[in-house]
């Protein structure tokens, strides 16, 4: 008898072609021997992770998000919200997206029926991989704490959702996938922020002061602060550890004026940036337990937490608070 499988799908990610992906994984599943298995198909990312929670609540312990990062990560918020403990969980990263640098670093195929083969395979032979979770907090009044494994980060990548996740996101992404791949909307989300950081000028400047396990680890004036768990792949290649180290990164890129920021971005998106840092002003801090970014700006700041946004008023606390077990592709 196969193990009981709950699919979470959205229909708001991937490009055209990855939308009819959805109407196979049943029959593929099937054909693999695994009949116990129901197929939910959501519109946003706020009922994957209402349906994630419900399922949980019915006894379910082993979930595959069907989607990009954003429906990945509504799916893990869901886990965290049902109060069981992350360890008893088995979480799948089904390739239906945009930038799913997650489900390439477990090993998964973008073609549906590979992946369902890999699948298979994995949840027949227990293979996981350990990936420790991250919580985001405002430290104002707002909101409540978010969840999120892979990256974030504040000034030009915690705007990036604003262009990647903003109405019509369904077509928007859609094409933009289907013409330049997974990273087509990501790619064009941190043109526009740095195109808005450029046009601000010096209006939109901020500084910071970043401590890390309580303790003062530096303060100034930063163009974009990437938070990342561990090794994300090639096009996010900052750190080499494994998603489960007990540990993560900040990458913070120094504000060197307007005048170069084109070039930094450019290095730092390449991934050249990290053959010399310290020309281009990049910063690395290995965080334990906990890191604390504060500004004193009155103006409130968005904060990326896997492609989605967390506003904070003047400070944000992240921390490392569990390890869920990820379905991975043997060998991974």
């Amino acid at each position: 008898m196969s193990k009981p499988i709950e699919v979470i799908a959205t229909t708001i990610s991937g490009s055209i072609s990855d939308w009819s992906k959805v109407e196979r994984v049943e029959p593929l599943f099937a054909e693999h021997g695994f009949t116990d298995l129901r197929l939910h198909v959501v519109d946003t990312h706020l009922a994957a992770r209402g349906k994630a929670l419900e399922l949980l609540g019915e006894g379910s312990r082993l979930l595959i998000s069907a989607g990009g990062s954003g429906t990945f990560n509504a799916v893990l918020e869901g886990c965290c919200d049902s109060g069981l403990p992350l360890g008893d969980l088995q979480l799948g990263f089904l390739r239906k997206g945009s930038a799913d640098l997650l489900g390439k670093v477990l090993g998964m195929p973008d073609e549906i029926e590979a992946a369902v083969a890999v699948f298979a395979e994995a949840i027949r032979g227990g293979h996981v991989m350990s990936c420790d979770v991250l919580q985001a907090v405002n430290d104002g009044s707002r909101g409540l704490p978010r969840h999120f494994v892979g990256y974030g980060g504040g000034e030009i990548f915690g705007r990036i959702p604003h262009f990647t996740e903003n109405r019509f996101m369904k077509w928007y992404k859609g094409v933009l996938s289907q013409a330049f791949g997974d990273l087509g909307p990501f790619t064009t989300g941190m043109t526009l922020a740095l195109c808005e950081k450029i046009l601000r000028g010096p209006f939109g400047r901020r500084e910071w002061r970043i401590e890390i396990d309580g303790a003062e680890a530096t303060q100034g004036r930063y163009q974009a602060l990437i938070i990342v768990n561990g090794y994300l792949g090639p096009d996010m290649g900052y750190s080499d550890d494994p998603l489960g180290s007990g540990r993560f990164h900040l990458f913070a890129l120094r504000d060197q004026g307007i005048g170069r920021l084109l070039k930094q971005a450019g290095k730092a998106r390449s991934g050249a940036i990290m053959e010399n840092p310290e020309r281009w002003g990049m910063e690395h801090y290995v965080v334990g337990d906990t890191l604390h970014l504060t500004t004193a700006s009155e103006r409130p700041f968005p904060l990326n937490v896997d492609g989605s946004t967390l506003i904070c008023d003047h400070a944000a606390t992240i921390r490392l608070v569990d390890s869920i077990n990820l379905i991975a592709a043997p060998g991974s």
